[in-house]
């Protein structure tokens, strides 16, 4: 079964995005679906907004653009990434022992019942493709310290290392979430080694 990763947008800014891919490039062939995070690109997004006054549909919309320009990023980073706009495209590209790479526009602006709000971002969008494809779990990679545990959705938003809407996301989609901080690489490989 898949295993969703979920790649802070924080990760390039903080210098360690290259290590982490490593790990999934190392391990995750036919398994991972990487989810990207929204970075310097999504808060660009927030910035313009709160300058600019336009609705929170159009920065969620612009919000999911921001992830997809992320993608384009570790996609140049690691050509071996299969860029994937659809669940076909996702399926065939583990099917071929590949590592999807999501750019999310098309299917999540296709689902109404995602809110367009700030409140969902892409750590909760992750736990929706999660559900979506019946992924085994999902592992957050950021560049934030992982707190002690024991932890858990909730616990996460209430620290601020996840949006508000994600304990939801992840009760929905019923799968172990699993947190990755700085130095934490061994627990990435492990946790995508549990498929």
């Amino acid at each position: 079964m898949a295993v969703i990763v979920k790649l802070g947008g924080s990760l390039a800014a903080a210098g360690t995005l290259r290590r982490w891919l490593a790990v999934v490039l190392a391990q995750g062939g036919g398994r991972c679906i990487i989810v990207p995070g929204g970075g310097d690109f999504a808060a660009g997004v927030r910035a313009a907004q709160h300058r600019l006054g336009f609705s929170d549909r159009t920065a969620h919309r612009m919000a999911l653009l921001a992830m997809q320009q992320y993608a384009l990023l570790l996609a140049e980073q690691a050509p071996a990434l299969r860029p994937c706009e659809d669940d076909a495209q996702i399926t065939a590209a583990l099917a071929e022992g590949g590592i999807a790479l999501w750019l999310p526009s098309r299917m999540v602006e296709a689902d109404p019942a995602v809110a367009e709000s700030w409140d969902v971002t892409s750590d909760s969008l992750a736990a929706w493709l999660a559900h979506r494809l019946g992924a085994a779990r999902l592992v957050l990679v950021k560049s934030a310290p992982a707190p002690s545990p024991p932890l858990s959705p909730e616990r996460l938003a209430a620290l601020g290392l996840v949006d508000p809407a994600f304990p939801a996301y992840a009760a929905r989609a019923g799968i172990p979430v699993a947190y990755c901080g700085p130095g934490e690489a061994a627990r990435l490989a492990e946790q995508i080694g549990l498929g």
